[in-house]
């Protein structure tokens, strides 16, 4: 019997995270959902109802339910706050046995934590954030990063690669806190990206070069994520979006994770920075719509031109 699954929030990586772990996870019950905002489970159990059938969900009102039904209890949540909270809730129930899966990305001293306060009630837990954007966990084809236990990230993989994502990295019997450590620092890497990417468009655009020509080069010597987000620029899709694929706050929140590690362990992150000056300043522009390539935005403004590049 394949063991019974539970999902705690459906943001916009969890739903497709969902969805791939119902059409190919080899479920033989119904993955349980769970959401603060109801409404939210609701949709996605629908559109999965749609999709490949019905009773492939079961959602319910409460992280206490989720965790009583569930052997596999995994989460994808927005902070440490919210993680922490979740797991205040799951450990109201006789865990014993149980699997806990967190795939937020936190600061690892939380993911340690976590490791200890869960183990030290019977249950095994995994470290387990991804990378990817939204358009990826739909697809899945995140990158999986698995740190615990070694049995309990065998316990994991069945629904990392080939279900959720396109392949994992792996740290078994390394403390849980080690795969949101990569994670963090692997953040810092497309934040900076993002802040390079930007100031090569607006050097492009005020030399004369011209950011078509620009891009060109991009698609050529970078494809992936260098050419997805230069596309992002091109379209305006940095500013116009109501919901943002990568949440400014969120951005804010793993940046201030790196920068906590590196003023802890000695590291100069003099990019970093400058990124997290420019976070701040897409927060005052757009608000809650304000998403990581945003960044673009206000490097066009430092260099005198427009935040929006199309009028």
């Amino acid at each position: 019997m394949a063991p019974q699954l539970a999902w705690l929030g459906l943001g916009n990586m969890g739903r497709g995270m969902c969805k791939n772990l119902v059409e190919k996870g080899n479920l033989d019950k119904p993955l349980i959902l769970y959401n603060r905002t109801k409404a939210r489970s609701d949709e996605l159990a629908e559109k999965i109802s749609s999709d490949v059938g019905s009773g492939k969900t079961k959602v319910v009102e409460t992280i206490n339910e989720a965790a009583k039904e569930a052997d596999i209890i995994l989460m994808c949540l927005g902070d440490d706050a919210a993680v922490n909270s979740a797991v205040d809730k799951i450990l109201e129930e006789d865990v014993t046995g149980k699997l806990i899966v967190d795939c937020s990305t936190v600061h690892p001293d939380t993911t340690n934590a976590l490791e200890k306060r869960i183990t030290s009630k019977g249950a095994d837990f995994v470290g387990m954030p991804v990378f990817g954007a939204p358009a990826m966990a739909d697809n899945g084809q995140l990158v999986c990063v698995i740190a615990g236990k070694a049995s309990a990230v065998e316990k994991v993989k069945p629904y990392a690669s080939g279900v959720m994502g396109r392949a994992n990295i792996e740290y078994p019997d390394q403390p849980a806190g080690n795969a949101t450590l990569l994670k963090v620092i692997g953040n810092t890497f497309i934040l900076n990206m993002i802040s390079q990417l930007s100031e090569g468009h607006v050097l492009a655009e005020k030399s004369g070069l011209g950011v078509e020509n620009l891009h060109a080069f991009i698609t050529t010597m970078f494809p992936g994520p260098y050419s997805m987000y230069s596309q992002r620029f091109l379209a305006g899709d940095y500013y116009q979006r109501d919901e943002p694929l990568f949440h400014i706050d969120l951005a804010k929140k793993d940046a201030r994770h790196a920068r906590s590690l590196a003023d802890k362990s000695g590291a100069s992150v003099k990019m970093l920075a400058l990124a997290q000056e420019r976070l701040d300043v897409v927060k005052e522009e757009l608000g809650d719509k304000g998403d990581i390539p945003s960044i673009y935005g206000v490097v066009r403004k430092e260099s005198g031109l427009p935040f929006k590049n199309k009028a």
